[in-house]
């Protein structure tokens, strides 16, 4: 799984997701500015760049257009950020996640009615 990503590289791996998996740079910026954050462009520009060469995402050329593709699915990405954080801070136990979060109440009683329904299904 290609490393870690900041925080503004992931927003805009969330717009090309979002977008099905591949979206033109200038549909990224449209996006962008609905946000209200002032995103300057070769600043997205050097991120989309750092994107390509972190393996995250592929370019293509339509015209004099740079079209983006993701090369990693959100479902991916997600489950390798996950493993990492119960890796780095619970010792790879997932249980002890679940814990943390029932403790903090992070997770409701429908929560873990509705996971525990997902656990038996897939037992089944």
């Amino acid at each position: 799984m290609p490393q870690q990503i900041s925080d503004s590289e992931l927003e805009l791996m969330k717009i090309v997701w979002a977008a099905g998996g591949t979206a033109l740079y200038a549909h990224i910026m449209a996006e962008l500015a609905k946000t209200g954050r002032a995103w300057q462009k070769n600043t997205v520009i050097t991120l989309l760049s750092r994107l390509v060469d972190k393996g995250f995402l592929k370019v293509g050329k339509i015209g004099r257009r740079n079209e983006y593709t993701a090369a990693v699915s959100q479902a991916d990405y997600q489950a390798s950020q996950t493993q990492s954080l119960v890796n780095k801070l619970y010792q790879g136990s997932a249980r002890d996640l679940v814990a943390a979060l029932i403790r903090r109440e992070a997770l409701s009683a429908r929560d873990y009615e509705e996971l525990r329904r997902f656990w038996e299904e897939g037992e089944a």
